[in-house]
């Protein structure tokens, strides 16, 4: 670790990093999916951690007509309550503003039998800790929570606002952020604390979900020749997606002058996740609704990238004598993850590449990630200059045996602290 001024050196000394692998463990136990009463009683435990640490605190209703209603708002899974939590530990005092964010919100943990240990409980081994929402995100959000305790444990006076966010709704389409977007909660930068690898990422790509519904004619399967099969006619449509995916990827790839996805072969990826088809084993399938997501670069203009399918779909029906006649429809819906980025010379890209390089003694990495995240609100609606940071690999995330390395977790958590204390500044005693 580089040199550090003495307060800073106070502030990671008594880092808990024991509290916040209990503080993980209690949230991992709470099997927060969207929608769910558990996604709001993930935030209660939340806004108690806060509470406990002499935060101001911020605990509301979000009114979900009224989000509902904004046209930045996306999601897919209805809600019938919704919890906002924000903590500020310090004050507008001459000094910057800093927002950590994360969410509480998780994915289904899938088949049980995949996994070696039970999903809703913390399992630490060979250094891991394990359970759905370890990694993606609520080892993240306790980073940033502890960050800010040791911020307040070593009696240090920030001198702008450090506000910790943390939010329902990421997984579906972002509501959570946008609804503390809207009710004020905003800053002079932020960072989410999302698995980067511990790499410094400035950028993000978007992903808008998309629906298409294929046409069949019904007959029994004995004489299925009669019918049309809607499984068969989706075949040449999911070819040309397939083939719009690898030329769009070429395209966008060339023209990307940053280098920042140079890792990645496919970083705007379309994939189809699930597919329905058919009412009866012995029936020709009349219908199959196919769903999935829709990579979008950083640069592009979601619309005319939207459009892209539209006439790849199209042109691809019009080549079939069924389909030219029967129209397959696409429409899209549910979450819709606008893509952003955050210039390199933004004060807290630089500040949070020089901490990173503080803590870990080797230069930052700089990286964009390829999955859609909350930073596209934070730049996009709140217009605050936001970078993605935090422990572990979203390879891990949305498959059993979800795990995070304790080490990244202790890295990102002094990283976290000392990002808030140069960017916002703080009383030298």
């Amino acid at each position: 670790m580089q040199h550090l001024h003495p307060i800073e050196q106070r502030v990671l000394s008594v880092i808990d990093d024991d509290g916040l692998l209990k503080a993980l463990a209690e949230l991992v136990s709470i099997p927060s999916l969207d929608g769910t009463t558990a996604e709001n009683e993930a935030q209660e435990a939340v806004a108690a951690l806060l509470q406990s640490q002499s935060m101001t605190i911020d605990r509301w209703e979000i009114d979900l007509p009224l989000l509902y209603a904004h046209p930045d708002c996306s999601w897919e899974v209805p809600r019938e309550r919704a919890l906002g939590v924000v903590g500020i530990l310090g004050e507008d005092r001459g000094g910057r503003s800093l927002i950590f964010n994360g969410h509480v919100d998780v994915v289904p943990a899938g088949d049980l039998r995949l996994w070696h240990s039970d999903p809703w409980q913390a399992t630490i081994v060979n250094g891991r800790v394990y359970g759905r929402g370890a990694l993606d995100m609520k080892g993240g959000l306790c980073c940033a929570i502890f960050a800010a305790r040791a911020i307040a444990a070593a009696g240090v006076r920030l001198r702008g606002r450090l506000v910790i966010q943390s939010v329902i709704g990421e997984e579906d389409g972002g509501l959570g952020t946008l609804a503390a977007i809207l009710r004020g909660h905003t800053a002079d930068a932020a960072i989410v604390a999302e698995p980067t690898e511990l790499k410094v990422a400035p950028a993000q790509a978007g992903a808008h979900n998309f629906r298409l519904t294929v046409y069949g004619a019904a007959a029994h399967g004995c004489v299925r020749e009669e019918g049309v099969s809607a499984i068969e006619k989706f075949a040449p449509l999911h070819q040309a997606i397939i083939a719009l995916e690898r030329a769009r990827n070429e395209r966008l790839r060339t023209a990307d002058s940053s280098g920042l996805f140079s890792r990645y072969r496919t970083p705007n990826a379309i994939c189809i996740g699930v597919v329905r088809a058919g009412e009866w084993a012995s029936s020709e399938a009349e219908q199959l609704v196919a769903e999935g997501r829709y990579g979008i670069g950083v640069g592009e203009d979601p619309a005319v990238a939207r459009a892209e399918l539209e006439q790849t779909i199209a042109a691809a029906a019009a080549q079939d004598p069924w389909l030219r006649d029967h129209p397959p429809t696409l429409e899209w819906w549910g979450g819709r993850f606008d893509p952003a980025s955050t210039p390199m010379d933004s004060p807290v890209v630089q500040t949070l590449a020089s901490c990173d390089q503080a803590v870990r003694g080797t230069p930052a990495t700089f990286e964009g990630m390829t999955y859609g995240a909350d930073m596209r609100l934070l730049v996009n609606v709140g217009g605050i200059p936001t970078v993605l940071y935090g422990p572990g690999d979203v390879r891990d995330a949305h498959r059993p045996n979800e795990s995070v390395a304790i080490a990244d977790l202790q890295t990102a958590t002094r990283v976290l602290a000392l990002t808030a204390l140069r960017f916002c500044g703080y009383d030298e005693e």
